[in-house]
C-alpha cells in the first residue's frame, strides 16, 4: 500500500484513537516504509498488511493512557512497536527505541528521518549494555514473555517514581512474583476492535517501603 492509502486507513480510525494530522502523516510514512523493508528484512511476522493497523498501530496505542512522565524507553522495540507509534502521537515526550538487531535500528532511523520526528532516537544496543544520560519515567516492554525476568533487566533504567508497562497476552502470566521491591499496580484488559486475542497491560512500579 502507498502512503496515501495508509493515510486514508488511519483517518478512518483517527476519531476513536485521537490521531491528529501530524500523527497520521508520520504513521502513514511508517507503514509504507514497513511494507518496503519487510520484503527484504522480515521486520514483522504479520504478513498481511491489512492487519497492520489493528495489530501494530492500535495495539501500540493501547499504552498511550498509561504513559508516565516525559522520558520513555522502549526495550526490544523490534520494528518500533510500540515505541515509534507512541512517539508519533506523543510528540511532547522524549522516546528512546532500543534493540540489539542492527537491521531494525537502520529501519527505524530511516523512518524517523522521513517522518521528521524530533525527540525520538533509535539505539543499537542490548539493554544490559545501555548507559543513558538519565533514567526513564516509563519503560515499555512488549517482547518479554516473563514479567519477572523483564523487570530484573530493565530496573536500572527506571527513574525513581517511574513505571514499567508490560504488554501481555493472557493474564495468567502475572502469577509469577516480581523481584523486590517491584509489584503490580494493576493488570488491565485492553480491547482492539476486530481482534479476539486476549490482551493485558501490566503497570509495574516499585512498592512503597
Amino acid at each position: 500500500m502507498a502512503s496515501n492509502d495508509w493515510r486514508a486507513a488511519l483517518a478512518a480510525v483517527a476519531g476513536d484513537w485521537a490521531l491528529d494530522p501530524p500523527a497520521i502523516e508520520a504513521l502513514a510514512i511508517y507503514l509504507e516504509q514497513l511494507g518496503r523493508w519487510n520484503r527484504v528484512h522480515n521486520l514483522t511476522a504479520v504478513r498481511d498488511p491489512a492487519q497492520w493497523i489493528r495489530r501494530h498501530i492500535l495495539d501500540s496505542l493501547t499504552l498511550r493512557p498509561y504513559l508516565h512522565g516525559d522520558r520513555v524507553l522502549d526495550v526490544g522495540t523490534g520494528a518500533g512497536l510500540p515505541g515509534f507509534v507512541l512517539a508519533a502521537t506523543e510528540r511532547e515526550r522524549e522516546f528512546c527505541l532500543l534493540d540489539s538487531a542492527a537491521k531494525r535500528i537502520r529501519f527505524l532511523r530511516n523512518v524517523i528521518g522521513l517522518a521528521r520526528l524530533s525527540g525520538v532516537e533509535a539505539v543499537h544496543v542490548r539493554i544490559e549494555d545501555f548507559q543513558p544520560s538519565a533514567p526513564y519515567t516509563t519503560v515499555l516492554a512488549r517482547a518479554f514473555k516473563a514479567p519477572a525476568d523483564m523487570v530484573s533487566r530493565v530496573a536500572p533504567q527506571v527513574a525513581e517514581g517511574g513505571r514499567v508497562l508490560a504488554m501481555l497476552g493472557q493474564r495468567s502470566v502475572v502469577a509469577e512474583p516480581l523481584p523486590a521491591p517491584w509489584s503490580y499496580r494493576s493488570v488491565d484488559p485492553v480491547t482492539i476492535p476486530g481482534e479476539t486475542a486476549e490482551r493485558h497491560i501490566a503497570i509495574i512500579e516499585r512498592a512503597d517501603p
